[in-house]
């Protein structure tokens, strides 16, 4: 790790001290202001000292907090995943607070200030990291802190890699040598390399690459001292965690689908029909208007949700298993069944689903809900009807389906979702086995954090249009 990584991550503990202060400080006097006493008159006798003090300590707690959420963790992760963890990390402090105030019988005059001081921490902590994370990557386009990498493999993989690089500085790689494998030769540049211009880590981008040049590699920048990344290779992305048992004395290695199994099934059921809900209160007027602005475009059903000879519109969801699915028609009506062949030379990506950019069959209405994904909506009572989820792979057609290669199955292990990775990732953009590794990295490594990451993230993406066809 970078020693000015490590500067940052250090300093966030005395800024976000100070700004938990400063946020408890800002709800004492907010409930002194006029404003507020005109409305309901200040009947506790709490000096400015003795609040600091108490104030002071509870900042400590906070940060103990603050430290089990990950929010000191030296490992990289996005502004939208660290903002989100500092909300939730408040909440969860204040929420200890007021239960240490309950079992210790401690009664506190103001709830005002306790409210005021919970909003002004999230507000004054979020606004501290955003800063420094500036600052940070304000450094790196000048060079200070990056990662000077050396990338291993001529592949779509490396070049990609290589792009993504180059393009976004904030990412903190500088790529300063490239070899389409690996051997004495190359490792005697590399060690040439070092001194000038430098070299921090070695990114090996062949998933191909044999067992015996993988450990050379290893074994080389372990003597270098210098770090080493790899990307999966189909295998390691399908094995995902795993479970070792011992039976008479053999080790056997269980491999564990997915996160989502006992409590996790059930807390996600919960937190997808509580959402669900929320979300189709809240979006009923917009559903309204688009069921008028189709009707008023063009003839039709208002729903997708049927072939022209009356049966079903399928989908394929958990395990496999089709069910009946409808979203708000977006299409000529009869002109969604055209089959894939006439329009297929239109598509822009490989793989088995076709996605076209101009699309000849879709409505004037149709294309602005779908460039703002409005004509999901109706995924939300899919949700309460159990046939999806708020998160997950997206469902497919049975004919797409078809077509899927063994390793893409995976993405049925569980149901499908109205937004998911892959979505914040790209959405229509992406190729489809980008799509399958985000989709599988998800099931692997579900958690209620990264559900709650994803549709926090989903309306930035949606606005902003990216990949939207």
């Amino acid at each position: 790790m970078k020693r000015s990584e490590l500067f940052f991550t250090l300093i966030l503990v005395p800024l976000d001290f100070f700004a938990l202060v400063a946020a408890g400080i800002a709800a004492y006097y907010a409930r002194f202001h006029p404003i507020f006493t005109t409305v309901r008159p200040v009947i506790f006798d709490l000096t400015v000292e003795a609040y600091t003090g108490i104030v002071m300590s509870v900042a400590f707690l906070w940060l103990a907090v603050f430290a089990v959420s990950g929010l000191y963790s030296t490992h990289r992760q996005s502004i939208a995943s660290e903002l989100t963890r500092v909300a939730l990390a408040c909440s969860t402090s204040m929420a200890a607070v007021f239960a240490i105030l309950f079992f210790s019988r401690v009664f506190f005059e103001s709830r005002f200030i306790a409210v005021a001081a919970w909003i002004f921490a999230i507000a004054l902590v979020c606004l501290e990291r955003l800063v420094v994370r500036g600052l940070q990557r304000s450094l790196l386009r000048y060079g200070i802190g990056e990662h000077k990498v050396v990338i291993i493999g001529e592949n779509d993989t490396s070049a990609a890699l290589r792009a993504l690089f180059a393009e976004k500085h904030r990412l903190g790689f500088h790529v300063v040598g490239r070899f389409s494998s690996f051997d004495a030769d190359v490792a005697k540049k590399i060690r040439s390399m070092k001194r000038r211009p430098g070299v921090d880590e070695i990114l090996l981008a062949d998933p191909e690459a044999s067992r015996d040049m993988t450990l050379a590699l290893l074994a080389f920048t372990d003597h270098e001292h210098l770090g080493f990344k790899y990307t999966a290779d189909l295998f390691a992305a399908a094995v995902g965690r795993s479970i070792i048992h011992t039976f008479a004395g053999i080790p056997i290695i269980e491999v564990q689908k997915t996160p989502l199994d006992g409590w996790g099934a059930i807390y996600k059921r919960g937190f997808d029909v509580l959402g669900a809900l929320v979300l189709i209160i809240l979006t009923l007027p917009i559903q309204a208007m688009i069921a008028v602005a189709i009707k008023i475009d063009s003839r039709g059903r208002l729903l997708f949700s049927r072939l022209p000879d009356g049966s079903k519109t399928m989908r394929v969801g958990a395990t496999g298993k089709p069910f009946h699915y409808f979203k708000f028609r977006s299409m000529i009506d009869g002109r969604h069944f055209e089959r894939y062949k006439e329009l297929s030379h239109l598509d822009t990506r490989q793989g088995p689903l076709v996605k076209l950019k101009d699309d000849p069959r879709v409505t004037e209405v149709g294309k602005f809900i779908r460039r703002y994904s409005l004509d999901e909506l109706p995924e939300f009572y899919l949700v309460l009807l159990g046939r999806m989820s708020l998160v997950g792979p997206r469902p497919h057609l049975p004919e797409e389906v078809a077509r899927y290669k063994p390793h893409q199955r995976k993405v049925m292990t569980v149901k499908p979702g109205i937004t998911g990775l892959a979505q914040i990732s790209g959405r229509a953009d992406l190729a489809f086995d980008d799509e399958v590794r985000l989709d599988t990295h998800y099931i692997e490594h579900w958690g209620p954090w990264l559900d709650l990451y994803i549709l926090l993230k989903t309306p930035l993406v949606v606005l902003f249009r990216k990949g939207a066809y």
